[in-house]
């Protein structure tokens, strides 16, 4: 009788990125990871209620490695119970105002000074993102001034929008960025079984509510 065949060994592993997205309610931080995660756009969204969680694997020189993006909602009153279980073991934090109200840009320092609060400090990659670049004519938020700020606090600055059809890539590319960037840093990174490296998890498409203007 043939023996029984010998494990191969333990399930590959997949390394895991979690980024924190944070900004002002109302900025499109859900529809940029939406965007990123499906490739689209969602057609209707809510307003973020404590905080919502989509993945996405992605291959970087041939090693399979899991983005967790956590979006956090603006509004102080849903994020009081979260905010300590939403900063532990970040890895990246993307800020995201919006070009066409001046308002989400002047909140920005507040949102670095929770951050600093929470133990994550300058040494934590961070990326800076005008969203709503398809509202090009309702700015508020000029380049030249949101590069300075960008400047100031070390971080590149994309300016994008999550809507356009056109920007597919440069959405994929600011996410893109900090995975390749953290990628080298192996003791940064948390791992666990990958079980199907070509699955990709997404929450359900936003159930109907406000239109997104994102």
């Amino acid at each position: 009788m043939a023996s029984a065949p010998l494990p191969l060994g333990p399930p590959p592993r997949c390394r895991i990125l979690k980024m924190i997205v944070i900004g002002d309610s109302g900025v499109g931080k859900t529809c940029l990871t939406f965007r990123f995660c499906a490739g689209k756009f969602p057609n209707k969204t809510e307003a973020t209620i404590g905080v919502d969680f989509r993945e996405k694997t992605v291959e970087i020189d041939g090693e399979k490695i899991k983005i967790q993006l956590w979006d956090t909602a603006g509004q102080e009153r849903f994020r009081k119970s979260m905010v300590q279980h939403y900063y532990r073991n970040v890895h990246a934090v993307v800020f995201v105002y919006d070009i066409t109200n001046m308002a989400t840009f002047q909140s920005l320092p507040a949102w670095i000074e929770e951050c600093k609060q929470h133990s994550l400090g300058g040494e934590i990659p961070r990326i800076l993102v005008g969203n709503k670049c398809d509202l090009k004519d309702a700015t508020q938020v000029r380049t030249d001034l949101a590069q300075k700020f960008a400047d100031t606090h070390s971080m590149p600055l994309f300016e994008t929008s999550a809507k356009n059809p056109g920007d597919n890539d440069h959405v994929e590319a600011i996410f893109m960025t900090l995975a390749h960037k953290l990628k080298n840093h192996k003791p940064m990174m948390l791992s666990q079984p990958l079980l199907d490296e070509n699955k990709v998890q997404l929450d359900p498409e936003p159930s109907p509510g406000v239109e997104c203007y994102c």
